[in-house]
């Protein structure tokens, strides 16, 4: 026992001895000591802040207490040899599946109206609200805590409301006041709250507030009792014992047995599974199987957090290396004294780590400082875990990692100098270690040239997505939710009423709006058209002034007028659509949709629907019902906006007191599409600039070290007359040798990975060969400002100090 107390009294005494050591170097030299602990404290801050943002992602929809046996059902629709992966389905199918298969413990369905908004009424007090519906399995399956209620009873019937704390407080004052009173939804029908729940947690992709039975759902929405429309979401929870292979082979071709008409031969759905939690992180599919999502987000920020880490600690091991001249004779006297090179090289481990542990400490408070602007760039509500001791053991790790990985080459490097040529003030490394040095800078540039590409690729890419004509005119556009008498037997009327509105041009009912009209069929048939095969088509509904409202060019034919009696029978097609068909001239040419025949009237300009990761896909536009879409379309007159809403709200409450209204412009939909690319592209700017400053911190370390290496070179020049400008030239252009390496290096690279990225669009830029020149340049200048700094400091140096050593 004393013995092992003596060794950790040595070892404690040695630990103090390294950390004064290190402590003192610091001190005495401040400025690049400043210069390290910056460097690693902002590699470190971005490190932490994509790893907060990585595990939150990460948790997302991962905290269900069922969550190893809870599934998405997919289908997989299989025509022409094509496969699409669809999340939607039959609207019974969730109550089909549970009574069918033993292994199905419960099932639920929701819709995928995420946003829906509905109008709360409680006497006087009137509100819109966000919620869904969901089947009556729901809050047996997910872990939403009741506050109030049972989870068998909360949406067992009909007229069943589940309410959120939020809302129970709003409305009720309190969770248990909430329960048995009634709410008015949408001037409708009254709704009896049967269960208060727990707020959703940031970590559910879900967002509700409230939700009603799936009965009311079926009840409003006839067409989701038929077997041959899709759109409902479906989850079901398995068994625990449950061989999730065999089940999935069993329910694979489930939806043949109901619906009859599926020809396997021309069109075949499958069915087929995915984990719950993988839904978010996972939500795009190739060939019918899984191939990325977000996830792609979380590899790539990865890639970036290694990367920022990995510049910050080159540049500590470039700084390092640069005082090493200056440390040289400590090391001589060290290894005189008999230190072995083991025990130096601990010394500077430990160092390392010092300044590690210090840059963790500025890094903590960086992050701090960010979260709040992070946050409302990636609409999260990411905190700093203070009180999780997992999250300071991953901290303490982070720092550690630095400190070996940034002191590993200056410990190895320092800790081999040679006592006697540095006692003689002579310090000299080999070419394998100044090739070393410069190609860590090389490597940094190499990545901040990826970073600064990636990035205007990026931007290019958004500003294409913006400015790209769509084939509807967005501006001055926007969507009305239709409700009450609106959206029923007064939707004509009040038409009427907004097209004798100041500012307002055309208007039309719309079944869905542009950024989410995914309706589609391949119940299509025409003249012509081959029995064997199978065409998805999107088709959308639509009343009078379609066109005009959208600001949509017919090539041929007409809108739909109510001057035409028949245009209940006729259809319009997309360009796409007449191309589908092989039609040269689709006017009057017969077509069949759902078996109800009829003739085209016109062919519109192909528009797009969806982002620009899609396709335009042929598409059919019919007139529906004026009163049975759920939104209108208002065009207003360019520069009276402000009027015409005015107008807009005036009408609405005349028609609808008591509801609010809801609308979104037009254009601010379509930029929710991309919000993900934008973020990304947002943050790529923050790292690209991060990264090239602390490779600038980098480069200056070499230059420093390059100027101390050449100072007696430098005083015997200008003793024989050599000019400031000379003296500049010659050691700057060793360093931009180096920045242009990397740029040369780093333009396929980058241009292979963006083009990669951009496969992602089904329409985008082609990376331009100036993006590269743009990028170099601007690494270039800033490279030379940051050498020009060193360059002239040593160019205006005293030859007379220069030489005096000799």
């Amino acid at each position: 026992m004393a013995v092992l107390l003596l060794i950790l009294a040595n070892g404690i005494s040695m630990l103090k001895n390294y950390i004064k050591t290190g402590w003192r170097m610091m001190a005495r030299n401040k400025v690049l000591s400043a210069i390290n602990v910056l460097g690693l404290a902002l590699g470190m801050a971005c490190c932490l802040v994509i790893m907060l943002w990585i595990q939150h992602e990460r948790s997302i929809d991962r905290y269900h207490q069922n969550g190893p046996f809870l599934y998405s059902v997919l289908e997989r629709q299989i025509h022409n040899g094509n496969i699409e992966v669809g999340r939607g389905g039959p609207g019974l199918l969730a109550e089909e599946l549970k009574r069918k298969f033993p292994e199905i413990v419960y099932a639920a369905a929701s819709t995928t109206w995420d946003d829906m908004r509905m109008t709360f009424a409680i006497g006087n007090n009137v509100n819109k609200e966000t919620g869904n519906f969901a089947g009556a399995d729901w809050f047996r399956m997910f872990s939403v805590p009741l506050l109030a209620g049972a989870p068998a009873t909360a949406l067992s019937t009909p007229g069943s409301l589940a309410i959120s704390r939020k809302l129970a407080v709003k409305y009720f004052g309190s969770p248990e006041a909430a329960m048995g009173k009634t709410i008015r939804i949408d001037t409708k029908k009254d709704y009896l709250v049967t269960a208060v729940f727990e707020d959703l947690p940031g970590i559910s992709s879900k967002k509700y507030d409230f939700l009603l039975s799936w009965q009311d759902c079926l009840e409003r929405n006839g067409w989701m009792k038929d077997w041959n429309n899709n759109g409902p979401l479906t989850y079901i929870q398995v068994r625990p014992d449950t061989d999730m292979e065999k089940l999935q082979t069993k329910m694979k071709h489930f939806l043949k047995e109901y619906n009859k008409a599926l020809d396997a031969n021309v069109f075949d759905i499958e069915l087929f599974l995915q984990s719950y939690g993988d839904g978010y992180l996972y939500s795009n599919f190739k060939g019918g199987q899984q191939s990325g999502g977000r996830i792609e987000y979380i590899r790539l920020f990865t890639i970036v957090a290694i990367f920022l880490l990995l510049i910050a600690c080159i540049n500590f091991m470039n700084l390092a290396t640069a005082r090493s001249a200056k440390r040289a004779r400590e090391i001589g006297v060290r290894k005189v004294m008999g230190a072995m090179r083991g025990s130096l090289a601990v010394q500077f481990i430990w160092e390392a780590l010092l300044y590690a542990f210090l840059a963790l400490i500025f890094a903590l408070v960086t992050v701090l400082l960010v979260l709040p602007g992070f946050n409302a760039l990636t609409g999260k509500d990411i905190q700093l875990p203070l009180n999780n001791g997992l999250f300071w053991l991953t901290v303490a790790g982070i720092a550690v990692i630095t400190g070996l990985l940034a002191g590993s080459y200056p410990a190895l490097h320092l800790s081999a100098l040679a006592p006697v040529r540095v006692l003689k003030g002579s310090l000299k490394t080999g070419s394998d270690a100044k090739l070393f040095r410069q190609g860590l800078v090389i490597f940094q540039f190499i990545l901040s040239m990826l970073l600064i590409s990636g990035t205007l690729v990026v931007y290019q890419q958004m500003a294409y997505v913006q400015k790209k004509n769509l084939g509807y005119n967005r501006e001055n556009l926007i969507y009305l939710r239709a409700e009450g008498a609106v959206a029923t037997h007064r939707y004509d009327a009040f038409r009427e009423t907004l097209l004798r509105t100041p500012g307002i041009q055309a208007v039309c009912g719309i079944a869905n709006n542009f950024t989410d009209a995914a309706a589609s069929t391949n119940s299509v048939n025409w003249t012509g058209k081959d029995p064997n095969s199978s065409v998805e088509f999107t088709q959308l509904s639509v009343s009078y002034d379609f066109t005009k409202t959208a600001g949509i060019d017919l090539l041929s034919g007409r809108d739909f007028s109510p001057a035409y009696g028949t245009d209940s029978g006729s259809y319009m097609i997309n360009e796409a659509a007449a191309r589908t068909m092989g039609l040269k001239n689709p006017e009057n040419e017969k077509l069949s949709l759902w078996g109800k025949e009829g003739k085209i009237i016109g062919v519109v300009k192909d528009f797009h629907i969806k982002s620009l990761h899609t396709a335009i896909q042929p598409m059919i536009i019919w007139l529906g019902a004026a009163s049975g879409h759920d939104n209108i379309l208002v065009r207003f007159k360019a520069g009276e906006t402000k009027q015409a809403i005015a107008g807009m709200e005036d009408a609405w409450n005349a028609f609808n007191p008591g509801i609010p209204i809801t609308y979104s412009f037009v254009d601010a939909e379509y930029g929710k599409l991309y919000e993900g690319e934008i973020m990304v592209g947002k943050l790529s700017n923050y790292f690209a600039i991060i990264a090239i400053f602390i490779s600038c911190l980098g480069l200056l370390a070499l230059s420093s070290f390059m100027a101390e290496q050449r100072t007696k070179e430098i005083g015997v020049r200008k003793v024989l007359g050599a000019s400031v400008q000379h003296v500049v030239m010659l050691l700057s252009k060793d360093f931009l040798k180096l920045v242009i390496i990397a740029i040369i290096l780093s333009t396929p690279l980058a241009w292979y990975v963006m083009s990669q990225w951009l496969h992602n669009f089904a329409y985008a830029v082609h990376v331009e060969w100036w993006i590269f020149i743009v990028a170099g340049m601007l690494a270039l200048t800033i490279a030379l400002l940051t050498i020009s700094y060193q360059s002239i400091k040593a160019a205006l140096m005293n030859p007379v100090k220069s030489l005096r050593a000799e």
